[in-house]
């Protein structure tokens, strides 16, 4: 079993209850297969670096998930048929992320802050 990190742009034109439906879909997909949801981190309307598919913004969402590696796979396959989704990220965590991780979910300092100006 691997830590991985899941980055998706879903398309703009979701609804609010479609965008979550989405999301429930692939974190239902991962349990599924006998994953593990770690966090997820749905960030909202964004907008792009460059168009995508004529769209300039995207609803954002990343999650952190175990599961094992031949998994990864059949998750790809499903992110490329799925019409929503406009690109994924799927990005293998080691130690030292998932450390990193867990300290800023849980609010502890990690020395990458921005400085408070007084």
């Amino acid at each position: 079993m691997n830590n991985y990190e899941l980055m998706v742009i879903f398309t703009p034109v979701l609804s609010n209850d479609e965008f979550k439906a989405a999301q429930k879909k692939y974190t239902t997909f991962i349990t599924d297969a006998g994953g593990k949801i770690v966090s997820e981190n749905p960030w909202g309307l964004k907008s792009l670096a460059y168009p995508i598919q004529k769209k300039t913004t995207g609803l954002y969402w990343v999650m952190e998930f175990i599961a094992p590696a031949e998994f990864n796979e059949k998750l790809k396959i499903q992110l490329l048929r799925d019409e929503s989704v406009l690109r994924h990220l799927l990005t293998k965590l080691d130690k030292y992320a998932v450390e990193y991780n867990e300290k800023k979910r849980k609010g502890v300092p990690t020395g990458n802050e921005k400085a408070v100006e007084a």
